[in-house]
């Protein structure tokens, strides 16, 4: 086993980009199996089920490394979406901050953008985002409602992938 004290920061930042990117490589090759031997139907079936379950064991580790309280509200949601595998990966952005509410923007999404390289449609991603943000937010605080904007196979403007509303319930 290697000893990780002895690497470099910029060595451990690039694992951390590795680790995720891998982490993303299994998730579609896991999808792609599923979707070749059920179809895509099914494949977005077992998807949603294994998001539902893998994004709320992902925000409590989030939440337990970086200190973030249960009810810790909005700020929370966005401290914990900063540290996702999808933060290492992707470009996203915080829009139409208020007080109660903001937009969470994916600008770059490692998934599609490959898929626009190959000539390929949008991944039709919107049920398994609705419960992988919904789950997420919830288990961040569960006051916060999710409502998307907009997620393929939802036309979207350029600026950006998928959107995603969060709002602190009062």
């Amino acid at each position: 086993m290697s000893d990780l004290t002895q690497l470099s920061r910029g060595q451990l930042i690039g694992m951390l980009d590795d680790f995720a990117k891998n982490w993303l490589a299994h998730d579609g090759l896991w999808f792609q199996a599923i979707e070749s031997k059920y179809g895509m139907e099914t494949a977005i079936e077992c998807d949603t089920d294994a998001w539902r379950r893998f994004t709320v064991i992902e925000a409590k580790r989030i939440m337990k490394r970086h200190n973030i309280e249960e009810g810790s509200g909005l700020p929370g949601l966005k401290k914990a979406l900063g540290y996702r595998l999808y933060a290492r990966v992707n470009k996203q952005r915080f829009i139409e901050d208020k007080e109660n509410s903001f937009i969470f923007e994916m600008e770059e999404c490692r998934v599609q953008v490959a898929r626009v390289r190959r000539g390929l449609q949008d991944f039709p991603c919107k049920s398994v985002g609705k419960v992988e943000y919904t789950e997420f937010a919830r288990t961040i605080d569960p006051r916060i409602i999710t409502s998307c904007v907009s997620c393929p196979p939802d036309a979207h403007p350029d600026t950006y992938f998928c959107a995603w509303k969060f709002l602190l319930k009062i």
